[in-house]
């Protein structure tokens, strides 16, 4: 699972990544504008936006990102109590909205409860596709009743690929979510892992279930 926190204040921001790193990939952005860019990609499962933010503020990321179809599951974080504020972010396209200060302890089980209900896990928290059963808690992948071994990015793109099935993934998509925004290495490790990918998968015919054009945009179905 990719969170996107945004976030002003840098402390604040530093430790809501801390936080969360260890059961979630994290990326983060301290103004509106990265924070739009970033969210644009659709690569991310869940943004914590916070409101007051420099340049374009929270609700007109939401704002804007709902006009381009991105729906994105949003928690808004801001200092702001007053009623009509917590209602304009909701009717804006917000899934929950959370005052500052705030426990930790609340932030997580907020963002684990909008996960609960956005993910297709099914109740045994697997992915399923076909023949293909993905235990997203122990990181293991079955097809046809097999287990496989993946490494942890091969685990990571068929996982990706599930979630969204019958969905178009532009490469760059694959790269931001596999690799993330500030990764060394080139875009074109999207082909290898695909084609590591396709080749694991070829004994049991799913390599044809990964489709991709000459301009490598991907689809499963």
């Amino acid at each position: 699972m990719r969170v996107l926190v945004v976030e002003d204040n840098v402390l604040l921001l530093e430790s809501i990544v801390a936080l969360l790193s260890d059961e979630y990939d994290v990326d983060s952005a301290t103004n509106g504008d990265d924070a739009l860019y970033m969210a644009e990609q659709d690569i991310y499962d869940v943004l914590i936006l916070d409101v007051m933010l420099p340049g374009m503020d929270g609700f007109e990321v939401i704002q804007k990102l709902r006009e381009k179809k991105v729906d994105t599951p949003v928690v808004f974080l801001t200092a702001r109590d007053a009623v009509e504020d917590r209602v304009k972010g909701l009717n804006l396209g917000g899934d929950d909205y959370i005052v500052k200060p705030f426990q930790n302890q609340e932030l997580k089980a907020r963002l684990a409860a909008i996960l609960r209900r956005s993910s297709p896990l099914t109740l045994d928290q697997s992915l399923r596709y076909k023949g293909i059963k993905i235990d997203t808690k122990r990181k293991q992948v079955t097809v046809n009743g097999e287990l496989l071994a993946f490494t942890i990015k091969q685990y990571e793109l068929l996982e990706y690929f599930i979630q969204n099935n019958d969905q178009i993934l532009t490469r760059e998509q694959i790269f931001d979510r596999i690799w993330g925004f500030d990764s060394e290495t080139t875009i074109g490790i999207v082909e290898v892992y695909v084609h590591q990918l396709r080749k694991k998968l070829q004994k049991y015919h799913y390599d044809k279930d990964i489709h991709g054009s000459r301009d490598w945009v991907y689809v499963v179905r």
